[in-house]
């Protein structure tokens, strides 16, 4: 199942605690140790696949995963409300773990804060632009 020295795979196999909240045949889905959101759950093929450039062609666990991702978002309340699911490949992607794994996040509106980051950076860009003909 798991190679030496992979912390997800010691988490499946029960060698690493961890908060575990659904299990199945193919994947195991668990708290992240460090959310980035009041909903932050990983969801791991149990079988060792580093990348997601590593799946072997006609694997159904990316199937899998999402039908563990839609479970866990109903069982926690935020499957109407919304969520993301997010996979990061290689470390250019921001991949820290280099066992397969999707990312549930929820719970902060990403709707509004990208209107509100979008906003900030018009009203500070036509400052700028502004004084710098200003100078002129």
């Amino acid at each position: 199942m798991g190679t030496g020295n992979c912390i997800f795979c010691a988490i499946i196999e029960r060698k690493i605690p961890a908060k575990i909240i659904y299990e199945d045949e193919k994947v195991t889905a668990f708290w992240d140790a460090r959310p980035v959101s009041p909903v932050h759950v990983l969801i791991v093929p149990r079988n060792h696949i580093a990348t997601l450039n590593d799946i072997p062609m006609n694997d159904p666990i990316l199937s899998d995963m999402g039908h563990a991702a839609r479970i866990v978002a109903q069982k926690l309340g935020v499957a109407d409300s919304g969520y993301r699911f997010s996979i990061n490949v290689n470390r250019g992607g921001g991949q820290v773990v280099f066992h397969l794994h999707a990312h549930l996040t929820a719970g902060r509106d990403l709707g509004t804060f990208l209107i509100t980051g979008a906003i900030v950076l018009a009203t500070t860009w036509r400052k700028l632009v502004s004084r710098l003909r200003g100078t002129r």
